[in-house]
């Protein structure tokens, strides 16, 4: 069996649970390592009664990345107003879940929930009290959200939050709410592992499109560029440095997921512009984007990249949602609705044994990559071979 990342917790452990409400936020921060803020804050006193339009453009132009307590303030607000499921556990449930698993006078040890196996946990800037507060969130979650069965992006919206969080209890009905988001065609969290490989799908068709020489090139070099792109929520949350990775959850609630796949393939773009084909034959090319992406300031700024990623002309929220769709169904229709020990399930075909007098199996995975991902699921039929059918018109 896989092995189980406990929470082990002591008498000296700190897990009361705070009910009083803090005038601030930060308690969970290590101040020596977070950036400090690029300029000084020169925000509209009125900003929090700004139109959506409007407070879309000052969030992706960093208005807000100028002051902490603006930003604390101002994702509080925003996610007051997602509409969610109408029970929706809250910071008073928290109190209370929490007092009940971690409030005992002796020592105790908590798994944290199934559905983490595996995932990424950054913890950005966060203090050891922070980290463990990480945990105990994700603990409740799991306890309170007996359905979700896969969600790697958690973790990550977890500890962001959490820096610009009073405490525990408002951090974890923040998440709740963005977990039980309701809103038509729009999404915040997968929650499942069929959720998030139709997503990764969804990002291959929008890489193929929007960006056809960096995925002719990563298709080119590596064995599966689907398993190369469902690490594409990775890139954004886990591998891209706490400054940028903060401005990306400015607009994300905001906007919703239409943001993290305009700024993943902006990142996709400019990767494409730092490396050539020769420099990338024999590289590990899910490090090499890693490398990359948690080295991204030596390439472009957190500005620049936002500028860039909203300049690509995208389908609209509802398209993106259809397309998320079909690609889901396609998946059911394979079964694949678990996680699947390998990932190879993408290729259908089998390069091991592939031959051809006409492309190689390079090209022909470059080929294969050019199809939607929906319909290369599944393996390919010779329907008419001029070898064996002739070249006979009548036939």
């Amino acid at each position: 069996s896989s092995p189980v990342t406990i929470v082990i917790t002591s008498e000296a452990d700190t897990w009361d649970i705070d009910a009083s409400s803090c005038l601030g936020c930060g308690q969970f921060v290590d101040w020596d390592r977070m950036p400090e803020p690029q300029q000084p804050a020169q925000i509209p006193p009125d900003i929090l009664s700004k139109p959506p339009r409007e407070l879309k453009r000052l969030a992706r132009e960093g208005c807000w990345a100028t002051s902490h307590a603006v930003r604390a303030r101002l994702y509080h607000q925003l996610i007051q107003q997602v509409p969610c499921r109408l029970v929706t556990p809250d910071a008073l449930v928290y109190r209370d879940v929490a007092s009940r698993l971690f409030g005992k006078p002796n020592g105790s040890s908590h798994p944290l929930p199934e559905f983490l196996e595996g995932c990424p946990m950054p913890t950005y800037c966060l203090s050891l009290e922070g980290v463990t507060a990480l945990k105990k969130i994700l603990i409740c979650v799991g306890n309170l959200f007996p359905d979700i069965t896969f969600s790697p992006i958690l973790p990550s919206l977890v500890a962001l939050l959490l820096h610009y969080s009073e405490d525990e209890a408002q951090c974890f009905e923040s998440i709740s709410r963005l977990i039980a988001s309701n809103a038509p065609h729009t999404s915040y969290i997968d929650q499942s592992f069929l959720a998030h490989q139709a997503s990764c799908m969804t990002f291959g068709d929008l890489a193929n499109k929007h960006c056809p020489a960096a995925h002719k090139l990563i298709a080119s070099a590596s064995e599966n560029v689907f398993e190369v792109y469902s690490e594409w929520l990775s890139w954004l949350f886990h591998d891209l440095p706490f400054d940028y990775a903060i401005r990306v959850l400015d607009v994300f609630l905001l906007e919703g997921q239409k943001v993290l796949y305009r700024i993943a393939l902006a990142l996709l773009k400019q990767y494409r512009l730092s490396v050539t084909s020769a420099e990338l034959e024999g590289t590990d090319i899910k490090a090499d984007l890693q490398a990359f992406m948690q080295n991204i300031a030596e390439h472009v700024t957190v500005n620049k990249l936002l500028e860039r990623a909203f300049g690509i002309r995208l389908f609209s929220r509802k398209e993106i949602w259809l397309l998320q769709m079909a690609n889901r169904k396609a998946l059911m229709e394979r079964g694949i609705t678990m996680v699947q020990r390998r990932h190879s399930f993408h290729l259908a075909m089998d390069m091991q044994n592939f031959s051809s007098s006409i492309v190689t199996a390079q090209e022909m995975r470059i080929v294969w990559s050019w199809i939607p991902e929906r319909f290369s699921l599944f393996p390919p039929l010779l329907l008419f071979s001029t070898s064996q059918d002739g070249c006979s018109l009548q036939r």
